[in-house]
């Protein structure tokens, strides 16, 4: 417990000089907490994951091969599919729209991710007064869509 000494009372407003010892708070009395017991200060519990990895590169590197043919394909939206985040046309309902694959990306450096559908599909929407059509991206799935034109 750490103590130290201080003058409470300025010089000029009292005759005498008064000096009082005060107590330091020690972190645990701040929080509020009495001070932790001997033996779970002392024991600590380290744990680390090697590794997360749950595909092999090799299941990877086939995925990535049999998708390759997909991309720059033409496909149609099948699947009643909501996107809000056109800012020109908001509440987008893409179901019968045309674009166009342009990224697979459930595979990202090597490793398979999920944070995102697997297909990154790029579309053209013409709106009233913009000269050029707005375009857009919408991750799908492969259910979600059918390609059209020469396969």
């Amino acid at each position: 417990m750490a103590t130290t000494t201080a003058a409470v009372a300025p010089p000029y407003t009292s005759t005498s000089s008064v000096l009082l010892v005060r107590r330091l708070p020690s972190a645990a009395a701040a929080r509020g907490l009495g001070p932790l017991p001997r033996r779970s200060r002392l024991r600590t519990v380290r744990q680390a994951t090697l590794t997360s990895d749950v595909s092999s590169s090799v299941d990877v590197a086939e995925e990535e091969a049999a998708v390759a043919p997909k991309i720059g394909k033409r496909v149609r939206v099948t699947a009643p599919i909501r996107v809000y985040h056109v800012v020109k046309a908001p509440d987008l309902d893409v179901q019968g729209m045309e674009g166009v694959v342009k990224q697979y990306v459930a595979v990202w450096k090597g490793k398979r991710i999920t944070a995102n559908f697997p297909f990154k599909v790029e579309f053209h929407l013409d709106v009233e007064g913009q000269p050029k059509p707005v375009r857009f991206f919408a991750h799908l799935r492969e259910d979600e869509f059918e390609f059209i034109g020469d396969e």
